[in-house]
């Protein structure tokens, strides 16, 4: 695993949604979105056991501002408005090695 890659994923995005299809979605869109490096850094804890313990929010992780915000606007053109909803963002939130 390529944990020294972690750090370098510490703008995050967390987002909101009641809708389990809608976060798989969303844990594709992030892929998509990140496209280099380590592509399945920025869904790492958003598997479903994890957005049910976090009362259904999820927090991906990029390594750009530009990463995020493509996220989020993949996001919009894809899904559904209504669907989800943008809780926060923040630029110093790094992602951790996942079990």
């Amino acid at each position: 695993m390529n944990n020294h890659l972690h750090p370098l994923f510490h703008y995050s995005v967390t987002i909101h949604t009641d809708n389990k299809t809608v976060l798989g979605c969303l844990r594709a869109i992030s892929q998509d979105a990140q496209a280099e490096i380590d592509v399945r850094i920025p869904s790492g804890g958003t598997k479903v056991p994890d957005w049910e313990r976090a009362n259904h929010h999820a927090t991906f992780r990029f390594t750009s501002e530009e990463k995020r915000d493509s996220f989020l606007n993949l996001a919009r053109q894809v899904l559904r408005t209504g669907l989800w909803q943008e809780i926060g963002t923040n630029d110093k939130d790094p992602a951790t090695p996942q079990g």
